[in-house]
């Protein structure tokens, strides 16, 4: 079983009113954060990102590729690293989640088995950009559903043959649920270093 990474990190930031994967969390970049926690558990990391995007410093691993549309939501992005890898499968994430856990990611890498997508899904919400899915059937998902102007990134879980990961699964693993905080807005920002200056989750692999 081949695990990669697929990092969505195209959007415009609105809410937050400036680049979130410029972000300083302890003392490095958001995105560069979120793929070092990644590369930990997953190879290769391919970041997506929009034309003309300017990015931190990454890693030379790492795989930077442009969305091919512009302005069509995250799962643009998500058919653009799917079609840049080989692998099986593929780990999504989001560009914004520095409280990230290894364990995490593994947990839900454990659970897809033989199904194509292995998906969180909390009080009736899916989290697409915390999930796993098998490359070749997502991937033509991805692109009928772009096709018919279906741009929810949820509606990829309805095309494929998905397994729904509970929350006391992921609690097992991740007992707040840090890996699902995302920084949306500055108050959301302003939350995730509170959280992090109080020692509750350091998003480092190992001891």
């Amino acid at each position: 079983m081949t695990v990669s990474g697929i990092v969505v990190c195209g959007g415009k930031s609105n809410r937050m009113g400036r680049p979130k994967e410029w972000l300083p969390f302890e003392g490095e970049p958001m995105l560069a954060r979120v793929v070092r926690i990644l590369a930990s558990v997953v190879s290769p990391v391919v970041v997506v990102a929009a034309e003309g995007q300017v990015l931190p410093p990454l890693p030379d691993t790492v795989l930077v590729v442009r969305d091919a549309r512009p302005d069509q939501g995250p799962l643009e992005g998500i058919a653009a690293g799917l079609n840049a890898i080989e692998t099986e499968f593929a780990y999504l994430c989001a560009c914004d989640v520095p409280l990230l856990r290894p364990e995490f990611v593994q947990a839900v890498i454990g659970r897809v088995a033989d199904r194509d997508a292995d998906v969180p899904y909390i009080a009736r919400r899916f989290y697409p950009l915390s999930s796993v899915v098998r490359v070749v059937p997502a991937r033509n998902a991805a692109r009928d559903l772009l096709d018919a102007d279906r741009r929810a990134a949820r509606f990829l879980f309805e095309k494929l043959d998905s397994v729904r990961l509970g929350e006391s699964e992921l609690r097992a693993v991740d007992p707040e649920l840090h890996s699902l905080r995302n920084a949306n807005t500055p108050e959301d920002y302003e939350e995730l270093l509170r959280l992090i200056s109080g020692g509750s989750a350091s998003g480092r692999a190992g001891p």
